[in-house]
């Protein structure tokens, strides 16, 4: 029985963090066991809000897969792949383009949140359009899951609407005696009336999201309140001692509230994978005295710094063994890059055969 395909991703603009790792990193590393996991390095995606980064690409590109490598992510079990060498994905895009309006993109509701991070006043086409590459992406690997937050939805529905489009306007028709599965040259995947499968959104019931270390509701790159998966134990230490706590707990023999506490939400956390019961005790210990007011946050924070570094050892352990082997970074992308790209093909090659524009 053929798994189902399932293609999520990053865009390479930096080191990724403990949120990430919550929000979506822990949930793919599942995943792969359970699905056939295309993980696109979307690099042309980071064109739309940054076109004069190009230079750094290369070196997050590297710290990206090095980040995938030390969460657990297996080459052997799934896909990884570079965007922009898939030149394929180019040309599905522009059909596509024909099949979403202006306004209909507009309406995409995370836009105008893109447009205020990057301080952006007026979208270029690329930005506009970035809904129209995303499904080029998803649809060109045939996937049939996307996995996102619920707040990303509405991109997954974009594509949705395309791959109706398309196999509306360009319905497969079968040569009598020839099976669908070979008329489109994907095996054990049925299409319903079309090329396309209809994608839909994953969307894991405990994701979670991590607030930043300054106390604001999310963790992020661009407000330098994280703490990434590759810090070495002196700039986590730093970061950590350094958190937003409770701000109405001036004194630590004052009771304190736990619930919006960033300290132990990251406890409730990072306390779980280390999977050792001494430290569960030890964090609800610390619970209940924060809140009777019979523990200071200094002591709090320096438990944390070692669940923390319970948790970073072994991720360090396998980033630093892919370190000292460029070559196998290489052959990861190159090999991904190229099982990718063979599926572009045919995916296009199909795009082409019931368009009669295979001449």
């Amino acid at each position: 029985m053929n798994k189902k395909r399932i293609l999520t991703g990053d865009r390479p603009t930096g080191k990724l963090h403990l949120g990430h790792y919550v929000g979506s990193l822990k949930n793919r590393v599942k995943l792969q066991d359970e699905y056939d996991c295309y993980f696109i390095i979307a690099d042309l995606h980071t064109l739309t809000t940054a076109p004069e980064k190009t230079g750094e690409l290369k070196e997050n590109i590297r710290e990206l897969v090095l980040d995938y490598l030390s969460i657990g992510i297996d080459p052997a079990k799934s896909t990884v792949y570079v965007q922009s060498q898939i030149p394929e994905v180019a040309e599905l895009a522009v059909i596509f383009s024909n099949l979403a309006t202006v306004p209909r993109l507009q309406r995409v509701p995370t836009l105008k949140d893109v447009m205020r991070d990057a301080d952006i006043k007026i979208p270029s086409l690329g930005l506009l359009g970035y809904p129209v590459l995303q499904a080029a992406d998803i649809l060109m690997v045939k996937a049939d899951l996307v996995p996102v937050g619920r707040d990303q939805a509405s991109h997954i529905e974009v594509t949705r609407e395309i791959a109706r489009e398309f196999n509306r306007l360009y319905p497969l028709v079968l040569t009598p005696g020839v099976s669908r599965a070979e008329s489109l040259r994907t095996p054990g995947v049925d299409m319903g009336s079309g090329v396309f499968p209809i994608p839909e959104a994953l969307i894991p019931e405990d994701i979670g999201t991590l607030p930043g270390t300054d106390g604001r509701v999310k963790m992020s790159k661009s407000a330098g309140n994280v703490i990434n998966l590759s810090d070495d134990s002196q700039a986590i230490k730093k970061k950590v001692m350094g958190m937003y706590t409770d701000p109405s707990r001036v004194h630590g023999d004052e009771p304190g509230n736990t619930e919006q506490n960033p300290v132990f939400i990251y406890l409730e956390a990072f306390v779980p994978e280390i999977r050792n019961s001494k430290f569960e005790i030890r964090k609800e210990e610390l619970k209940k005295r924060y809140k009777t007011g019979k523990v200071k946050d200094v002591e709090v924070k320096e438990f944390l710094f070692g669940v923390l570094e319970e948790f970073l050892q072994p991720l360090r352990a396998r980033r630093q063994k892919f370190e000292n082997q460029p070559e196998v970074i290489e052959n990861i992308l190159k090999e991904g890059t190229e099982r990718a790209r063979a599926e572009a093909q045919r995916t296009l090659a199909d795009v082409r055969m019931v368009m009669k524009i295979d001449y």
